[in-house]
């Protein structure tokens, strides 16, 4: 299997939240991080829009998010450069 990622990830299990942009957030897990990417775990994938703010880490960090790739309780997402 080929990996096209442009930059490696690390392993985490950061807590994260998807932000909506008409108000409240969705919980999720961040599996794996790199500067231009991630993987997240949620309940769901019903629901979550194409683009989104990510919030996560102790200093809560933001980056919006585009989504890359959906199966039932997973996210593959490109975070882009503001």
């Amino acid at each position: 299997m080929h990996d096209r990622r442009t930059a490696p990830r690390r392993r985490t299990l950061l807590e994260g939240h998807i932000e909506l942009s008409g108000g409240g957030a969705i919980d999720c897990t961040i599996r794996n991080l790199s500067s231009g990417g991630a993987c997240l775990r949620v309940v769901s994938v019903i629901g979550i829009p194409d683009e989104f703010v990510l919030s996560y880490g102790a200093e809560t960090e933001r980056r919006p998010a585009r989504v890359a790739w959906r199966k039932e309780t997973e996210l593959g997402v490109a975070l882009i450069d503001d």
